[in-house]
């Protein structure tokens, strides 16, 4: 299931933000898309927090289609990573760092052939996680709580009748970061869900009130 969503997403991008660039036959987003979402399922391993797949994808293509993409590059490997993204949530997989995918030249490869390395990379001590507010701000994360609620002491205040005076804190763990609502009259949502806890992953969304917080990993 999750890698038909995964292939509809990009069909979709085919058809909108790529369509002029991808009208003529040869080598597909799609195809590139479905190689990237086999790599990550055969990649998996189990790590202590679950299932950890591969993060890092190098897609080599041949000389004509690398420039048959070119203008697009970084926009094509932005969505391919998005829609690997939302595959590795839909099959509950984690991830060790961000999800990079880079299209680089085979020299040796003709038009249309296609081959992915998939790894398991590490963010390493650059890697920083925020919450990325509705106006697109972004309030850092670290050892301390960063509480949400409706009081000027919270880390982020929200002026919203619907959010309790201190409703929910994002508190750092020992891989990654777990938002906790505390004790909250209306709830906590991540992504559609109420929960009582829930440790994070990149690209989650948090819901407080009516108020979207977005988790994400750079």
């Amino acid at each position: 299931m999750g890698l038909q969503r995964f292939e509809r997403r990009l069909e979709r991008l085919v058809e909108g933000t790529f369509s002029k660039a991808f009208r003529s036959g040869g080598l597909q987003p799609v195809e590139i898309g479905r190689r990237v979402g086999r790599e990550m399922d055969a990649g998996r391993t189990l790590g202590v927090r679950g299932t950890v797949a591969p993060n890092r994808f190098t897609i080599w293509l041949s000389r004509d289609d690398l420039e048959r993409f070119a203008g697009f590059h970084e926009a094509l490997a932005r969505e391919l990573a998005d829609a690997a993204r939302e595959h590795g949530r839909d099959e509950g997989y984690h991830f060790e760092g961000l999800i990079e995918v880079s299209l680089v030249l085979d020299e040796q490869a003709k038009r249309g052939a296609l081959r992915v390395d998939a790894e398991i990379v590490g963010g390493g001590a650059g890697t920083t996680s925020t919450l990325v507010l509705p106006d697109g701000g972004r309030v850092a994360l670290g050892d301390d709580p960063t509480i949400i609620g409706r009081t000027p002491d919270c880390a982020i205040p929200l002026s919203d009748p619907q959010v309790s005076r201190h409703h929910a804190e994002v508190r750092r763990e020992d891989f990654g970061f777990r938002v906790v609502d505390l004790g909250s009259t209306n709830g906590t949502q991540v992504n559609g869900v109420v929960v009582k806890e829930h440790s994070l992953r990149d690209g989650d969304v948090i819901v407080v009130g009516a108020t979207a917080l977005r988790y994400q990993e750079s």
